[in-house]
């Protein structure tokens, strides 16, 4: 059970979250999902988790893979982030997370109790829609917000005129 989401009442405003998974098709999910916050008075919110890695090293070692996979975090969101103030016009939150997406997922929606909307792209391949979606659509009880999955294959003139 999800916490009461907060985003209709005073002084909060409803957020969409994209998560950036260095996927081809979650470029369409961020997209998608600045048009809709800028298109409502929302908030967008760009979410990248490191994935658990084998962090088991020497402490030496384990302290420099964790600092270079920041550094890299940093990097990919700071460029997904001025792609949407860019193309968009609203500045997005970062949230950078370790761990499972779909556990650092649920733990942001509780703890961020404006985010009312997770925005996903599946993929067209042949190997099917994607780690996210697949990880999201194959849970056993039922995501704790409403989940938009869009095709990758939109255009952003598509996507204008959706959202």
């Amino acid at each position: 059970m999800v916490s009461k989401r907060l985003s209709r009442l005073e002084g909060h405003r409803r957020k969409f979250m994209a998560v950036i998974d260095g996927t081809p098709e979650c470029e369409k999910a961020v997209y998608y999902a600045g048009r809709r916050a800028k298109n409502t008075n929302g908030g967008m919110v760009l979410l990248y988790v490191i994935p658990e890695g084998d962090f088991q090293q020497w402490l030496g070692v384990e302290q420099i893979m964790r600092a270079e996979a920041m550094e890299e975090a940093e990097a990919v969101m700071a460029k997904a982030a001025q792609k949407v103030r860019e193309a968009i016009g609203i500045d997005p939150e970062i949230v950078i997370r370790e761990g499972s997406a779909p556990e650092q997922i649920n733990a942001l929606v509780e703890e961020d109790r404006d985010i009312a909307i997770l925005v996903l792209a599946a993929a067209s391949a042949k190997e099917g829609p994607g780690p996210l979606v697949s990880a999201v659509a194959g849970r056993g009880a039922a995501f704790p917000i409403p989940v938009t999955v869009l095709p990758d294959v939109l255009t952003d003139e598509e996507i204008d005129a959706l959202a």
